[in-house]
């Protein structure tokens, strides 16, 4: 079987106008559910001319990076650090690393105030990216479905005082109870074959794709990592919110949420395992007691995170998988009766063909 080949394509981050496309070594890329991706490569620079090249291409925190496998996309983000090195042999190369689009919002604070009374939660977000992208030099063209609801509607007031990080706030209003999942994919338009970035939203979470992928131990699934865990579980639950700063005479108290306690954990033998979280913006009782009954549901019982590693050459799979649901079957010494389950798939990271190595995907799960 042919090796497939990768490529980055660097782009000017606004425009997406192409500034040149160069062949890449020791490429890793990753992608998620939940948090930031990012790729790292190394350019090699054989000549005079295509350091030249790379040199008038490549401008951190200007410069856009898509990376394809054959004539897809697979993955893409804004190039953030370079690093030139020389060998002792006098090669040079030029490491890049690169971080998801939303990466971009980590970048981005709210400095006008904005306010919401009664909208849906996903047109906050859009509206959010709105404001972002209407600010001179703001918009990297960040895509979105404007008809698509949650039909959850929230009341927020973002205060351009606490000059909060844009994805820091998403990344709040969809961990509320009957939140959602959201992030910013990247792949090739099939009809106009242009390179799309665009923002995915799930309520409560991001699902994908219509056929289910099985995948074997053994058999495809070549590694696989199982983690019991339960250093973030908790039985009661505390959230702490904004201080009250109205009367500079008494003494500045947060806002607590109400004291969450599951009793039936605690009847059951459990000891006590105490939990609390900071929401150092949020102003209102109902939405902080909103925050505190969702950490607790997500605390009480924490998702088992399992990872599978699947030869890619057996088994053809790509980015797109993100959000998709697969079977799991294993059959060894520990699951003697034999696993099988469905799993959503929630991250991965493709490690590209090396010379003695086979193409792989690692594949982050929970359960479906």
């Amino acid at each position: 079987m042919i090796a497939p080949t990768y490529r980055v394509v660097l782009c000017d981050l606004r425009t997406d106008q192409v500034l040149d496309v160069l062949p890449i070594t020791d490429v890793s890329l990753d992608d998620y559910i939940g948090k930031i991706g990012s790729a790292s490569a190394t350019i090699p620079l054989p000549n005079r001319a295509v350091a030249a090249r790379a040199r008038a291409a490549v401008e951190p925190g200007r410069t856009a990076m898509w990376i394809e496998r054959g004539s897809e996309v697979w993955w893409g983000g804004i190039l953030w650090t370079a690093n030139l090195t020389s060998n002792a042999r006098g090669f040079l190369g030029l490491q890049v690393q690169a971080g998801g689009w939303a990466s971009y919002l980590d970048h981005r604070a709210i400095l006008h105030t904005q306010q919401a009374t009664q909208v849906d939660q996903y047109d906050i977000v859009r509206g959010l990216l709105d404001y972002s992208a209407s600010l001179p030099g703001g918009d990297i063209g960040i895509e979105y479905d404007a008809e698509q609801l949650s039909n959850v509607k929230r009341d927020r007031l973002f205060r351009r005082y606490d000059v909060s990080r844009i994805r820091e706030v998403i990344d709040q209003l969809g961990a509320v109870e009957g939140g959602f999942e959201w992030r910013i994919g990247s792949f090739r338009d099939p009809s106009s074959g242009r390179r799309v970035k665009r923002l995915q939203l799930g309520s409560p979470v991001i699902r994908t794709g219509a056929s289910e992928v099985v995948l074997d131990h053994p058999g495809p699934i070549l590694s696989y990592g199982w983690p019991i865990d339960a250093t973030v579980q908790a039985n009661t639950w505390q959230g702490r919110g904004a201080s009250d700063n109205q009367n500079q005479t008494k003494e500045s108290l947060p806002l607590m949420s109400e004291l969450l306690v599951d009793d039936e954990q605690l009847d059951a033998g459990w000891p006590r395992l105490d939990g609390t979280s900071d929401y150092s913006t949020v102003t209102e009782q109902a939405t902080l007691d909103a925050h505190a009954r969702a950490d607790l549901a997500a605390a009480l019982h924490p998702q088992t995170i399992p990872e599978v590693t699947v030869a890619l050459d057996r088994t053809p799979l790509s980015p797109a998988l993100l959000g998709a649901t697969i079977r799991v079957r294993i059959r060894d010494d520990w699951w003697a009766e034999g696993l099988d389950h469905r799993y959503r798939v929630i991250g991965l990271a493709i490690s590209p063909p090396l010379r003695g190595r086979s193409e792989s995907a690692r594949l982050l799960l929970e359960a479906a």
